[in-house]
């Protein structure tokens, strides 16, 4: 329960300038005996404006009872109020608000001004000039400072005043400086398009606190752009226009759709949003598209861009028009021992013979050794060329798999915080023959863009991907739009090659593929199935799997080797509360340092992912770590991600969850030893092929499945893909 408390800050122990995390000791105006240290002072922490000793504020918050610090008062809200006594304005002034004005030269000012200083200050600061002791450049610096101070300040507590926290209102302030209040008196809902963290529903609680009606014209055409934004996150590059009122409509929870379509013919006309007529094929009924900006831009660009390396020669496939294939690639083959099937055959020929081609298939079907005899074939020939994944992981695992370096595509494009963007682009290509993109089902339609604006249209692109996983996280349908344009010549691999007669991970994949399910009968060494139906029941043996038995018998380290995997975040065996089970379970002991985020509980020990690309500490979104230290003085934590430190400050950590379990979409991209994951039916929402399928493709050395037979047959049956409004396929077949 919220309370207030009051009083003068006596020091300030930290503050961190950055999110305005501070820990300071005040001198309260009422007694608090169980949180008063021996000089009577109080210890309060929290986001809050920048405060001087000796000022007066009043805190809203709570009093919280730190296992290591004891009692505090952790601030929500933090209102300074000018000080009243002498004592108070002498230490406020001598603070350090000026350089060179020190207890004494406070002294003399308040001599001459007595009570009515911070009103002189506030009203006629010209005055303080008449304090003869006061040299008149000190005098002009503290005219300034208390200014700049006072509006800072003013600020603050006017963002507070609309229910805006205080490490809201520095991020806000740090945003707009002194035209936030006019900014957001003239239109609020500007904060969800240029403060991070602060979405369109906040933005729409600070309107209306502001008395901003539900159907003001700004309000509608913010919760357009909300649900444009709110259909990327669901894949969609575009909405066609009835289905992007109605969801603007229900966001905002209206009823008057013309006036909604009004206010999207202005946004349309102003060139806020884009809008656009796709027709599927030659003369069908055209569908009316809306766009953000930035998702018809990248569309746009690569449709032209892939056309372009599809239509133009190159270096390579000139050298190889005298080629004698069906010779070149028995000696290729000879030369590493290995058999080429013909379709393995026809994948190398393709990205030798094409500027456009694409590798698909399965698990064990041979992706990997035709991707070898590829690299041979290009190496030989001396033509320069990289191999690039979508994340860190399935960098360092087609690394390992190929023997060759690869790289992140935003390494290899060279992201620079500086310019906010790629360092290769059209203006400075990649100086190479042929680029080969693993995992290309996780790209999606921005990424790529940026990744056809690096090449150079004398290069070869070769997508490798499996397309029956799930479709990448980020807006649009990449690898499918691709196979489907005709633009590229596309090899599907179905022959399974790499298969123990003991092993059902590989069965069992390509049997959930083709609808069929999966063998569940345990008899196999790798893929086990436990039949439980409750859900809490679930959650018991996935933990108790994860803590003991695959540890005892197989020799599994709980965190190194087993991911937990599941469909869904909410329920008793979702990722929610797994995390917080295999926490207590697998990292409990309280004796190690620990920093509570909100909900979250951070402990050093812990397995935690970033969820963000971060490219200033060169870690992107899915990279696993384990937290291996916190410092609270210092407002910080380092995470051990592949075997290199990241410094994290606490204001960071809106980019970090717990990984021990992760949802199937944040696993794509990796591998992991064994791979344990829920099925319920309770899941029925998530149960879909490609789903299960995905996940199950994780695992290189065993999968559990925990849960029911008629889980399992809902996810097999279901095959209906959610369809991605896209419109690349349209253009790329104009």
């Amino acid at each position: 329960m919220s309370e207030d408390i009051s009083g003068a800050v006596e020091r300030i122990t930290y503050y961190n300038e950055d999110n305005g995390y501070t820990v300071l000791r005040i001198m309260p105006e009422k007694r608090y005996p169980r949180a008063q240290a021996r000089d009577g002072t109080v210890t309060v922490v929290g986001a809050m404006p920048e405060l001087r000793e000796g000022e007066s504020v009043v805190f809203s918050g709570s009093w919280v009872d730190d296992p290591r610090y004891g009692m505090q008062f952790r601030a929500e809200q933090a209102i300074p109020t000018p000080p009243q006594s002498r004592a108070g304005i002498v230490s406020y002034l001598s603070s350090g608000i000026v350089k060179g004005i020190g207890p004494r030269t406070a002294e003399k000012i308040v001599d001459h001004f007595g009570s009515e200083t911070i009103t002189v200050l506030d009203d006629e600061p010209q005055r303080i000039h008449e304090v003869r002791a006061l040299k008149p450049r000190l005098a002009d610096s503290l005219i300034r400072a208390w200014a700049a101070n006072r509006g800072l300040r003013n600020l603050h507590i006017y963002l507070q005043g609309l229910g805006i926290s205080a490490r809201m209102a520095q991020r806000i302030t740090k945003e707009y400086g002194e035209h936030t209040q006019r900014i957001i008196e003239n239109n609020p809902f500007q904060l969800a398009a240029d403060v991070r963290l602060i979405g369109f529903q906040k933005a729409d609680q600070i309107a209306r606190s502001m008395g901003i009606q539900t159907n003001d014209s700004r309000r509608l055409r913010a919760g357009l752009h909300y649900a444009l934004d709110q259909l990327a996150r669901q894949g969609h590059t575009f909405a066609p226009r009835p289905l992007l009122l109605e969801t603007a409509a229900a966001l905002l929870t209206i009823e008057d759709l013309p006036a909604l379509s009004l206010a999207l013919d202005g946004q349309i006309a102003a060139k806020a949003l884009m809008a656009d007529a796709l027709r599927e094929s030659p003369g069908a009924e055209p569908t009316a598209a809306v766009y953000l900006p930035r998702f018809h831009r990248a569309e746009t660009q690569a449709t032209a861009l892939l056309r372009q390396l599809a239509a133009s020669d190159s270096l390579i496939m000139r050298d190889q028009r005298q080629t004698n294939w069906q010779r070149r690639l028995r000696a290729l083959s000879a030369q590493n021992a290995v058999s080429l099937s013909p379709l393995q055959q026809a994948a190398v020929r393709a990205a030798m013979t094409s500027k456009l081609s694409v590798l698909t298939g399965g698990p064990g079907t041979g992706k990997t050794t035709a991707l070898k005899m590829l690299i041979q074939a290009l190496q030989e020939g001396d033509y320069p060329f990289r191999l690039a994944s979508p994340t860190g992981r399935a960098a360092k695992r087609l690394a390992e798999a190929t023997e060759v370096e690869a790289s992140t595509i935003h390494r290899l494009l060279g992201y620079s915080a500086e310019e906010r963007g790629f360092e290769h682009n059209e203006s400075n290509p990649l100086p190479i023959d042929m680029l080969v993109i693993d995992e290309a089902s996780m790209l999606d339609l921005q990424l790529f863009t940026s990744l056809l604006l690096a090449l150079r249209s004398s290069a070869h692109l070769l997508l490798v991907g499996d397309i029956d996983q799930l479709p990448s996280v980020g807006a649009g349908n990449v690898l499918r739009d691709v196979i489907n344009s005709g633009l590229a010549a596309v090899t599907r691999l179905t022959e399974i090659h790499r298969q123990d007669k003991d092993s059902h991970i590989v069965s069992n994949a390509h049997r959930i593929n083709q609808g069929k399910m999966p063998i569940t009968d345990n008899t196999g060494k790798d893929f086990f199935f436990f039949n439980i139906s409750d859900p809490a029941e679930v959650a018991e043996q996935v933990v108790e799997i994860v803590r003991a038995k695959l540890p005892a018998r197989w020799g599994f380290d709980p965190l190194q080797d087993i991911q937990v995997i599941a469909p869904m975040y909410r329920g008793a065996a979702g990722v929610d509360k797994l995390n917080q089970r295999l926490q207590s379970e697998l990292n409990g002991d309280l004796r190690q340092a620990q920093k509570k985020v909100g909900a979250r509980l951070f402990r050093v020990g812990d397995k935690v992912m970033q969820t963000r690309n971060n490219y200033e500490k060169d870690v992107f979104n899915g990279d696993i770590g384990i937290i291996d230290s916190i410092d609270e003085s210092d407002n910080s934590l380092e995470i051990l991600m592949d075997d290199a430190l990241v410094g994290y400050d606490f204001s960071d950590l809106d980019d970090v969850m717990h990984a021990y379990c992760i949802s199937t979409h944040r696993s794509q991209g990796s591998e992991y030893p064994v791979v344990v994951m829920p099925v319920l039916t309770q899941h029925y929402m998530m149960l879909q092929r490609n789903l299960l399928y995905t996940a199950i493709t994780r695992a290189k050395r065993m999968v559990v499945l925990v849960g029911t037979r008629r889980a399992l047959h809902i996810a097999v049956a279901n095959n209906i893909v959610a369809e991605r409004h896209s419109g690349l396929l349209y253009r790329l077949r104009v």
